[in-house]
C-alpha cells in the first residue's frame, strides 16, 4: 500500500542530501519512476515528511546539523512514520559504520559513490517489498 497518492499515482520518496549537485542527479534519475521530495538537511525532512508521507526514505548519513543516524532514529521512534523502508547512502566504509546504521533501523545501506540506476533498483524493491506486506 502506498503511503500517499500522488499526482502522477507514484510512490513517494524523499531523498535527504547535504550536496546540491548529488541530490539533484539522484532526484533526476528517481524522478523517472518515482514521486521525489528532497531535502538538504533532518529538519527539513522530518517536515517535508509530517506534510507529505514518504513511501520510502532515502538519506545520506553525513548531514549537517541532525546527521543521518538521528533522523533514522526520530523517524524509528514516530509511530506516524512505522513502516517506512529507509535506505541510507554512505560515503564512509566500515563494519562499524554499518552497525551503527542498522541499529538506527536503516534497511539498506549503499556505499557512495552509487550508481543512480543502482538507487532506483533498490528503492522499487522496497516499495515492492512494502506493498505485499501492507496490500490495500
Amino acid at each position: 500500500m502506498l503511503a500517499s497518492v500522488t499526482p502522477r499515482g507514484l510512490p513517494r520518496v524523499l531523498l535527504v542530501e547535504d550536496h546540491q549537485d548529488t541530490r539533484q542527479m539522484y532526484a533526476e534519475f528517481l524522478g523517472m519512476d518515482f514521486d521525489v521530495m528532497t531535502a538538504p538537511d533532518g529538519e527539513q525532512a522530518l517536515d517535508l515528511m509530517r506534510s507529505h508521507l514518504p513511501d520510502v526514505l532515502v538519506t545520506d548519513l553525513s548531514l549537517p546539523g541532525m546527521d543521518g543516524f538521528e533522523l533514522i532514529a526520530r523517524v524509528r521512534a514516530d509511530a506516524a512514520f512505522a513502516g517506512i523502508p529507509m535506505i541510507c547512502l554512505s560515503g564512509y566504509g566500515g563494519h562499524a559504520h554499518e552497525q551503527r546504521a542498522r541499529k538506527a533501523g536503516c534497511d539498506r545501506i549503499l556505499q557512495k559513490p552509487c550508481m543512480p540506476d543502482k538507487l532506483a533498483e533498490i528503492v522499487a524493491e522496497l516499495v515492492h517489498e512494502a506493498s505485499r506486506r501492507n496490500p490495500t
